[in-house]
């Protein structure tokens, strides 16, 4: 079917999100007078608030595509890395959260550095900024290609630059405290349009609901194998594996989710926040995996609807633009914007908190709130206008080989995060020297699975950088991360152990909580 664009209601309603997420930072700006307002919203925003924040800066548009495409093409397995979340964090969050309340001022990274010295700091706050370069590029460039396809061949350096622009206003003017009241509202578009996806599929399908499901038992698409315990391919075990470290690094050492941890009103509220940002997130992530399904079953029975060729992760996207009734059409590209606007602002505002905090800071310790305010706005616009740019390199490149190197370069520098926050938080005993050593070791490991899978030419001449053959890195990519972080874990405690220091002041690790709580219970008591 032939695609011409969107109707005007379908552009009204999109360019209305567009002008309502410009609008909400320019309401706030006034309030934007000091780096505490800026960063954290003065810490005075309702629990629920923060929560949906969370929510919307995790499910951003690439889970509204990719989900769908994952599930279309195969089942749900991506989806057990969001099923570790709640399971590894609902144990966690209780001493994750008042810990950093306590012992930081706005940089997760300041932790890092009171537990194991500078260099973990400027480590980590770094690994930060490349991963959300990468992830910030990633988002403009596939929500760009999928507005290619809505308005029948809009040039997508326009809308790259159109979108980037709107976050930067929204980021600039507004700072955190207007990122959270439009997360709230994107929230709940984000689970509107996956509802509406469903219902109108439900619908169009010959049969109904109970078509789509026989389809999809029929075809084994609601499933989370294969279960074999191998690690050399995409299986429910790596996926398990990859979703508990997934859940610490996020909830654990993310900027974006550590600073939200601060706009909450006390400990208690920000611990509620985390619960129900983590709570709605599942669901979102399962409605969306549904959405693929549902898809499949559709053109299982209108196969010659598709475009033959057509990948994927376009087809979500397709049965959007030659489907969707006028009006709910505008509503679901709302969504997929506002879900990248959600995750944009939050990464945006956080890197330059990192900016303003990890590095200025360090070099300008004398500046005044002012000077760190104007150094925090500025950081703003030069962030996203990166993003912009990356989002760039990724259409000239034809986004593969881009995203390639970039994820590549993230893996090797940032190997072990997790590693250093578990070793920092459980162990008294590991020191700075035992860290670097695990850190140096990761590196190592982490170059070495780098260069022996990262392959280069095309067809019969095709092979990897470095080829050890026989001792070429051969597990799945996704436990390359899971390997990094145990192996700073390991290392770093053994070699810990070599080296004579203090043990680390209990207030920096969970031990510091625990004694607190026993003497709130003898109290109670």
């Amino acid at each position: 079917m032939e695609y011409e664009g969107l109707h005007w209601i379908d552009t009204a309603i999109v360019v209305a999100s567009v002008l309502l997420a410009i609008g909400v930072g320019i309401y706030f700006a006034k309030k934007q007078n000091s780096t505490d307002a800026y960063f954290a919203a003065s810490g005075n925003i309702p629990a629920w608030a923060v929560g949906m924040s969370m929510f919307a800066t995790i499910i951003s548009s690439v889970t509204f595509l990719a989900y769908p495409g994952s599930s279309y093409a195969g089942n749900w397995i991506l989806l057990v890395q969001g099923l570790m979340v709640p399971l590894v964090l609902l144990g966690v969050i209780g001493f994750i959260v008042p810990l950093y309340r306590k012992v930081i001022r706005l940089s997760t990274y300041e932790y890092f550095e009171r537990r194991f010295g500078a260099f973990a700091r400027f480590y980590s706050s770094v690994a930060f900024v490349l991963e959300h370069f990468s992830k910030m590029g990633t988002i403009l460039y596939l929500l760009a290609m999928a507005m290619v396809t809505f308005t029948g061949g809009m040039d997508i350096v326009w809308i790259i630059v159109g979108v980037g622009v709107a976050v930067i206003i929204l980021t600039y003017f507004g700072g955190m405290e207007a990122i959270i009241w439009m997360d709230v509202v994107q929230g709940f578009l984000l689970i509107i349009g996956g509802l509406l996806a469903v219902g109108v599929i439900f619908y169009l399908t010959d049969g109904g609901p109970s078509a789509i499901i026989d389809i999809a038992m029929e075809n084994h698409k609601i499933d989370f194998g294969p279960y074999a315990w191998d690690f050399t391919r995409l299986t429910f075990v790596v996926m398990v594996f990859n979703g508990i470290f997934y859940a610490l690094q996020k909830y654990g050492t993310d900027q974006s989710i550590v600073q939200r941890y601060l706009t909450a009103r006390s400990d208690k509220e920000a611990k509620k926040a985390s619960y129900l940002g983590i709570l709605l997130s599942v669901p979102t992530w399962a409605l969306f995996m549904f959405v693929g399904t549902c898809l499949f079953a559709y053109y299982q029975i209108n196969a010659g609807d598709l475009p033959a060729g057509i990948k994927s992760d376009e087809v979500f996207p397709h049965f959007i633009a030659t489907e969707m009734p006028v009006g709910i059409t505008g509503l679901i590209i709302a969504a997929l914007i506002a879900g990248a606007i959600s995750s944009l602002d939050a990464d945006v505002n956080c890197i330059s908190a990192v900016v303003v905090e990890d590095y200025y800071a360090r070099f300008r310790p004398k500046a005044t709130d002012k000077q760190r305010l104007f150094v925090g706005k500025v950081s703003v616009i030069v962030v996203g206008i990166g993003a912009i740019l990356i989002a760039m390199l990724y259409v000239s490149w034809g986004g593969e080989g881009v995203l390639g190197t970039l994820f590549g370069l993230y893996a090797i520098l940032s190997a072990g995060i997790v590693g250093i926050f578990v070793l920092g938080l459980f162990s008294r005993r590991a020191n700075w020297q035992g860290l670097y050593i695990g850190i140096a070791a990761a590196i190592l490991f982490t170059a070495y699975a780098v260069l022996t899978t990262t392959k280069f030419g095309s067809g019969t001449e095709a092979g990897v950088i470095l080829d050890l053959e026989d001792w070429n890195f051969k597990h799945h990519t996704y436990m390359l991360g899971v390997y990094s972080h145990l192996i700073v874990l390991v290392v770093g405690y053994v070699a810990s152990l070599f080296f004579k220091t203090p043990p680390a002041d209990k207030e920096l690790t969970i031990y510091g909580y625990l004694e607190e709580r026993k003497k709130h219970s003898k109290i109670r008591q």
